[in-house]
């Protein structure tokens, strides 16, 4: 089994792919967005490591005072997203990076790790049920169904903001928070606006730029979130059908 991992530097980021979304020689909008998004982060201790073969195979997370998640807590790590796909599943590379990011945070005398879930699994989410296995708990909730989850090394445990559970803002028409962190977001922002202009569809597409908007806004946050008539939506990533489905709401 490959066991060759590499993290990414400042100096080998622009040299090397992302894997979320893999590409040769063409550059792709949303990879060259991640990396100059991934540029302003490495610094503050964000991790991005990832299996050395052009394979969608990785594990990104950072400090949670720096995580662009509205969530509080001090010394622990944020796990934004583990994933393994394709034929590299079942190989035990997930293993290979859950056992590599939770012997870094103790390492670095963290007090845990943390990540999004939900009641029910959501796609663009990472697995809550691999993550269980290794001691993850729920710790907060909001009243829609989603969880954070964590790893306490020392009794103490993270929570979400209260802006986060609000859940609702005053704008009635179709509204997208989304960020620079995922790949795909470009693409799907493309999916947005191209249905919403050719339907006359209202929509406000707001892109988080800094820390302080992610830990502010209204609702739980990956890296996308999703109003339509006030009222908070989801994190998953749209396509035409999501999108029609939540119109006829």
């Amino acid at each position: 089994m490959e066991t060759d991992f590499v993290n990414l530097t400042a100096e080998n980021l622009a040299d090397e792919h992302l894997c979320c979304i893999i590409r040769t020689k063409k550059l792709h909008q949303g990879v060259e967005a991640k990396r100059q998004w991934l540029s302003d982060r490495l610094s503050e201790g964000h991790v991005f490591r990832k299996l050395n073969a052009k394979a969608t195979v990785f594990i990104e997370y950072a400090p949670l005072e720096t995580a662009w998640a509205p969530l509080i807590g001090d010394n622990y790590y944020y796990l934004y997203c583990l994933w393994v796909s394709g034929s590299y599943k079942g190989e035990g590379y997930g293993k290979q990076l859950m056992e590599y990011c939770l012997a870094d945070a103790r390492e670095k005398g963290k007090s845990g790790v943390c990540m999004l879930g939900s009641k029910k699994q959501k796609s663009w989410l990472s697995d809550q049920s691999f993550a269980m296995k290794y001691g993850f708990e729920v710790v907060d909730t909001t009243d829609n169904g989603y969880d954070l989850l964590a790893l306490s090394f020392d009794g103490t445990t993270p929570k979400f903001a209260e802006n986060a559970k609000k859940l609702s803002i005053e704008s009635e028409v179709l509204t997208v928070y989304y960020d620079s962190q995922c790949p795909y977001i470009h693409q799907k922002i493309e999916i947005v606006k191209q249905y919403c202009d050719s339907h006359e569809v209202p929509v406000d597409l707001i892109k988080v730029d800094t820390l302080q908007e992610a830990k502010g806004l209204p609702c739980v946050f990956n890296n996308w979130a999703v109003f339509y008539k006030g009222k908070f939506e989801t994190v998953n990533l749209l396509d035409v059908a999501y999108l029609e489905r939540i119109l006829k709401k």
